[in-house]
């Protein structure tokens, strides 16, 4: 008997792959998670929400473009949100693609940067990092042809950690054909601390071709309520809140996230606490010999190659994200997480 088919696509897509679990959540150094519980006053906010789940949301999403617009100085036609920065990627790239067009990224980077564009029909061009691992906006500028839509630039880089720098990206945009969509992915932004690191608002102004992608799953600590959002030109976020499920992102997410926009003060504490950890953790990699590139996230990265799976496994209790032939990701925990990492660390490294 025949079966419905789903497109062919589904026949090389993979299926993405969260971090290992542990047999904690403070031992989970293999998701990009903060290690800190919510605020009081966020948790507070969100709980009253539950008291209306019987209700639709602010399929409007009212709140949080009132309140991303005073933070930002932006206009609200500017804003779109979605579950999380990658379900604001994945809608703005089936709304931007179809089949013949290409979508030009860095690689290694974000794991749902190819399933996102092959579910758009598109054809992804991965373009290799360099060797310190940052972008090779150079390369990914020549590899733009008149089939290219998008071009993705993760700053920082996930699962890296670099950033592209100010100039950089101003003299890449210079080489991007006007109706090419240039996506600033800033996952990580608050977390950076380069003064020279590019910042995707400061390059709206006068682009019609450029949005920048945000969430409130990192620093802001709501991974589990997935919320985030793009900033651009008012015609791509038409467009994008067009294409937006209707419904899509619940009241009790968009009520934590205003909550966190006006705690700002006390995350930014937090924010400081995990950058603070992140420079201890490489500086204690650098020197005991492991080659770690700057990193301007809550994570560390290590890049292993072919070792990446035995190094991983002999990190247990703690679980930390390895990628097959590349390298291992290491987020930001709580300090005596850390420290059992380190310990491992420099077990294996001494074994070898």
């Amino acid at each position: 008997m025949a079966l419905p088919r789903p497109r062919s696509v589904f026949q090389r897509i993979p299926a993405y792959r969260a971090g290992k679990p542990a047999h904690s959540d403070a031992y989970k150094l293999s998701s990009n998670e903060n290690p800190f519980p919510p605020l009081p006053s966020v948790l507070e906010r969100a709980s009253d929400e539950l008291a209306r789940m019987n209700r639709y949301p602010d399929a409007g999403m009212t709140a949080l473009y009132r309140s991303l617009s005073e933070r930002l100085d932006v206009d609200e036609d500017q804003l779109a949100g979605g579950t999380g920065s990658v379900g604001v990627l994945f809608t703005l790239l089936a709304a931007f693609c179809e089949a013949g067009d290409e979508v030009v990224y860095p690689w290694r980077s974000f794991e749902a940067y190819p399933i996102a564009v092959d579910l758009a029909g598109a054809t992804g061009v991965p373009v290799p990092l360099r060797d310190d691992a940052t972008h090779d906006l150079d390369a990914m500028a020549d590899a733009i042809t008149e089939a290219t839509r998008v071009v993705l630039v993760c700053t920082p880089n996930n699962p890296t950690g670099p950033v592209v720098t100010r100039d950089e990206l101003a003299a890449f945009l210079t080489r991007v054909p006007s109706d090419v969509l240039v996506v600033v992915d800033e996952a990580y932004v608050e977390f950076v601390r380069r003064p020279d690191a590019a910042r995707g608002l400061d390059v709206l102004p006068g682009r019609n071709n450029v949005v920048v992608l945000r969430t409130f799953s990192k620093a802001y600590g709501l991974a589990g309520l997935r919320i985030g959002y793009l900033v651009g030109p008012p015609a791509i976020a038409t467009v994008v809140r067009t294409a937006t499920p209707p419904f899509a992102v619940t009241d009790i997410a968009i009520a934590a996230a205003v909550a966190s926009l006006n705690a700002v003060d006390e995350l930014e504490q937090r924010v400081e606490a995990v950058v603070s950890e992140r420079e201890s953790m490489v500086d204690a990699l650098r020197s005991g010999g492991w080659d770690v590139p700057d990193t301007q996230t809550n994570f560390v990265w290590l890049p292993l190659g072919s070792d990446a799976l035995d190094f991983a496994a002999q990190c247990a209790p703690v679980s930390v994200r390895a990628f097959d032939g590349d390298g291992v990701r290491v987020t930001v925990g709580e300090p005596a997480i850390n420290a059992e990492f380190l310990d491992a660390a420099a077990r294996w490294r001494a074994a070898r």
